[in-house]
């Protein structure tokens, strides 16, 4: 097993089923952002975030969440400086002379960065907030009829919203995280196996659908949050 994990398949194999994980976290992160959208004073959004901050199963999950982006982040650093190694001054040449590899596979890396930048951001306007700072203030709505106090998540994701330069850094993001899923998706499914001559091109459609469903899900979210809940 340990030969598997520290051979070039079994590090690949490690980024695809890490990579497939986060991106089945990114769909339930994006369909509860979504409810930022809902024109109610954030208490459908503020109910789903309870919820989320105290169920139980999603507590277990965030530390596996978190290991998840850590071996994704090691191994494709490890990836990427072992084929520039193996390529050596061809590295330079290779990608661009090869028209069958696309923009988004010869720039993982540097996508990845983006979205790295991205994610450092996110978490110091939201997750230190929630966890750590405990900058949320109280207030009270109804779940299933009863009258129940929650933090007002609402509140600091449409203040947050508010400054434009925060809007901007979430596009961007965004869109990055779309051209880094717009391959990432069938290439982990193709490195799983799930993948041949007549499926390749169906999970390339499937990978760049997915990918701008959520880069410009997210991007969205933001533009709309700022520009029409202020």
């Amino acid at each position: 097993m340990s030969n598997f994990l520290s051979s070039s398949i079994g590090k690949k194999f490690l980024m695809s089923i890490t990579g497939l994980f986060l991106v089945t976290f990114l769909f339930i992160h994006l369909s509860l952002n979504a409810l930022l959208l809902v024109d109610d004073g954030g208490e459908l959004f503020n109910a789903a975030a309870h919820f989320m901050a105290t169920n139980p199963l999603i507590k277990i999950m965030e530390p596996v969440l978190a290991i998840g982006f850590i071996v994704h982040i090691f191994y494709a650093s490890l990836l990427t400086l072992q084929n520039q190694k193996a390529r050596g001054k061809d590295r330079y040449a290779s990608g661009n002379s090869t028209p069958d590899v696309t923009w988004a596979s010869k720039n993982m890396y540097i996508l990845g960065a983006t979205i790295l930048a991205f994610l450092i951001v996110h978490i110091a306007q939201f997750w230190v907030k929630f966890k750590i700072t405990k900058e949320l203030e109280p207030t009270h709505i109804d779940i299933a009829g009863v009258h129940t106090e929650v933090e007002n998540a609402y509140a600091l994701v449409n203040a947050t919203f508010g400054y434009l330069w925060v809007v901007i850094v979430y596009v961007i993001g965004s869109i990055g995280l779309a051209w880094h899923l717009s391959h990432g998706v069938w290439s982990g499914l193709q490195t799983l196996g799930w993948s041949n001559t007549v499926w390749r091109k169906r999970w390339e459609v499937v990978g760049t659908v997915v990918a701008w469903i959520m880069g410009l899900g997210f991007s969205a979210i933001a533009v709309i949050q700022h520009f029409f809940f202020q």
